[in-house]
């Protein structure tokens, strides 16, 4: 029987493929199965934060967030499970409303999912969307101008957010580098966490399309708190189980 309480290397690695399995750790629960002091796990989950095997968050810890690869790219992975998700996130839109579409490859999927017959106003500040609805013969299409983020996929900086704080949204479909029970819905990019929050600021209903490889993951800045989402539209209820006693309505793809 190994003593883990003697052998910090071992309880790490016994942590990293926790974390590797699950995305989550908590620590009180890591130290009732090792048989060691809840001080003990929070020093582990300190080294194992300084090797860049993980990401402390209140409580425990997630798994390291895996860096978003560029839009082009996310474009042609996991296109089924997109597909799913984005067809279900299109069900969820009424005739006659404003909606915004954030940038993302989910989203980008989601237009040819809209009905064409909807007379809609739809707002974005993804170019690859805009092109994509640039077919429709009903209601309007406002792209947002301003920067290109080449990571992104969508437009950030001064102008667009100047243009949203005029307009309002029945909803908002929002894009999710990660999202976490306790540390919500973050975004890799400053300008991006920024204008995702102007966005909420100015919609009734907060729509979030999250895949497998998002939950749980925290990036680096917080856009909102899963309390401040009003529906995730997931691929399977294992991704977002841990939403289950939140306020968050859940949808499940397929």
């Amino acid at each position: 029987m190994i003593d883990y309480d003697a052998l910090p290397e071992q309880r790490q690695e016994v942590i990293y493929q926790m974390l590797q399995q699950t995305g989550r750790v908590i620590g009180a629960d890591i130290a009732r199965q090792l048989g060691v002091s809840e001080h003990t796990i929070r020093r582990d989950l300190q080294a194992m934060v300084r090797k860049g095997m993980c990401k402390k968050v209140y409580g425990g810890a997630v798994s390291q967030f895996k860096q978003s690869a560029s839009f082009e790219t996310r474009v042609t992975h996991s296109i089924e499970e997109k597909t799913s998700v984005a067809k279900s996130c299109a069900e969820l839109i009424k005739p006659g409303t404003c909606i915004f579409i954030d940038g993302g490859s989910t989203y980008l999927a989601m237009v040819e999912f809209i009905p064409l017959e909807y007379e809609l106003t739809i707002v974005t500040n993804s170019p690859q969307i805009a092109a994509a609805l640039s077919g429709r013969l009903q209601g309007e299409v406002i792209m947002l101008g301003g920067k290109l983020n080449a990571q992104t996929g969508s437009v950030l900086g001064s102008q667009p957010l100047e243009g949203v704080r005029e307009m309002l949204f029945d909803q908002m479909f929002i894009g999710v580098c990660g999202l976490d029970i306790q540390t919500g819905l973050t975004a890799v990019y400053y300008e991006d966490a920024c204008f995702k929050k102007e966005v909420m600021r100015q919609s009734n209903e907060i729509i979030a399309a999250v895949i497998a490889d998002k939950m749980p993951q925290v990036a680096r800045y917080k856009v909102a708190s899963c309390e401040d989402i009003d529906i995730v539209v997931a691929s399977s209820l294992t991704e977002t189980d841990s939403l289950a006693h939140t306020s968050v309505r859940l949808v499940v793809a397929g």
